[in-house]
């Protein structure tokens, strides 16, 4: 059964037409080409049927986007869908009461849930682990690395072969730096997400114990020796003026688009605004550890899902599985993935992908989708988890924003930051 037939069940046993639209509220964090596509989705759902409205509302960055769900929902004001990026997930599991499970909303409205329809890394990830599926994964990404093809000319790098290590990535930065061809070499969105969750994971390194958070509440292991020395890499890179650190998210992409910047990694979802950027770009995958014994293993999703929030009208969430039905229709899916770069969330969507010819006319875009299914995950590589990612993700922030300052190495960086990290998970979790 096709993703789409699968999926039509979902407006099985649904009332007809009502007098007047219900309205969807979808508070989201796209900017920039997402956004666009955003906007397009909920443009062609509204004109394929008369019953719901769904408006999409921006609501800021990622973090903002989802204090701003819960202090909606504590003054009772919630939205209908809000997207969650993949760190706000543990979050969102331990409000109890203020979500509807994506999997109890579909098979109440008629569907006969069918989680092998989903490329199975972003299922686990949204999952509880009972297994039940608590979110709509809209958005999925994995972490790649961009470049630009005329400053590596300059330099006189190889423009068809990327650095595939982080030794590689260093030595081509510096090429670029010394010859003249950019003022920077290299520079990287979501240090957090980039180089310590997907640096865990890719090279089969331990992020936290109990399965990085996944079987239990996690210390943090960050400060092991593969991670203090990857990150005293990039203190020396700054240092020297080859590495430019840009933001906490995703901001480091404008010295990139900007031509300032000849190497980038970044989210696969970024791609949209590096091709609107007009540069003459390649793609490769997300640099391995080359002294790590078996890597690369797999990355793990990024970019975010939608929730669903509870205590809503009957007509309300038949509106919005009304809206995961389309969402998931082959065609759609097909397009969010190949305008954006996001991964395709059905396995129909990939195969279709695949069959068009869209990868062999670009095959840098099954990078990301390859990265993640290469290798069955391992306990270092299905994902991260703590009761509250969003603020240990800031902690670290903070110590690599002094270390990349200049005022402390490596070592005094990752201890820190697992001191500093794994008290937090402590009060968080009620220890």
């Amino acid at each position: 059964m096709s993703a789409k037939t699968l999926w039509a069940l979902a407006l099985v046993g649904l009332p007809g037409a009502v007098q007047a639209q219900t309205e969807i509220s979808w508070w989201h964090a796209m900017t920039g080409a997402n956004a666009e596509v955003v906007e397009k989705i909920a443009s062609d759902f509204n004109a394929s049927q008369g019953d719901y409205v769904v408006k999409p509302v921006f609501k800021g960055t990622y973090p903002e986007t989802l204090n701003a769900g819960i202090a909606a929902f504590r003054a009772g004001q919630a939205p209908d869908i809000i997207q969650v990026f993949d760190v706000g997930t543990g979050v969102m599991m331990g409000a109890q009461g203020a979500i509807k499970p994506v999997a109890e909303l579909l098979t109440e409205n008629g569907a006969t849930f069918d989680k092998s329809q989903y490329l199975p890394g972003i299922v686990a990830y949204y999952s509880n682990p009972e297994g039940e599926m608590l979110s709509f994964p809209y958005n999925s990404s994995s972490p790649i690395l961009y470049y630009n093809k005329d400053i590596f000319q300059k330099a006189g790098l190889d423009v068809d072969n990327p650095p595939k290590t982080w030794d590689e990535v260093w030595a081509a930065a510096r090429k670029i730096k010394e010859s003249g061809a950019a003022t920077c070499g290299y520079t990287s969105t979501w240090l957090t997400w980039i180089h310590t969750e997907n640096f865990a994971a890719w090279n089969n390194t331990a992020w936290g114990t109990n399965e990085n958070g996944l079987s239990g509440t996690p210390e943090l292991k960050i400060d092991s020796e593969p991670f203090v020395r990857h990150f005293q890499a990039l203190a020396d890179l700054a240092k020297e003026g080859v590495f430019v650190y840009g933001g906490r998210t995703s901001e480091a992409k404008q010295n990139f688009t900007s031509g300032e910047c000849g190497i980038l990694t970044e989210s696969s979802g970024g791609l949209g605004d590096i091709v609107k950027a007009g540069i003459n770009y390649g793609i490769g995958q997300l640099p391995y550890d080359s002294a790590v014994e078996g890597a690369p293993q797999n990355t793990i999703p990024g970019g975010a899902s939608l929730w669903v929030m509870g205590g809503k009208s009957d007509e309300v969430y038949k509106g919005v599985a009304a809206f995961f039905n389309y969402l998931s229709q082959t065609d759609v899916q097909q397009y969010l993935h190949e305008q954006s770069g996001y991964l395709p969330v059905t396995m129909a969507a990939y195969e279709a992908s695949k069959s068009s010819g869209f990868y062999e006319k670009n095959p840098a875009r099954e990078v990301p989708i390859t990265q993640m299914m290469g290798k069955a995950p391992t306990e270092n590589s299905k994902g991260v988890r703590a009761p509250n990612l969003p603020q240990i993700r800031d902690i670290l922030n903070e110590e690599f924003e002094k270390m990349l300052a200049g005022q402390q190495d490596a070592a005094t960086t990752m201890k820190a930051a697992v001191e500093r990290g794994n008290a937090a998970i402590q009060e968080a979790a009620g220890g």
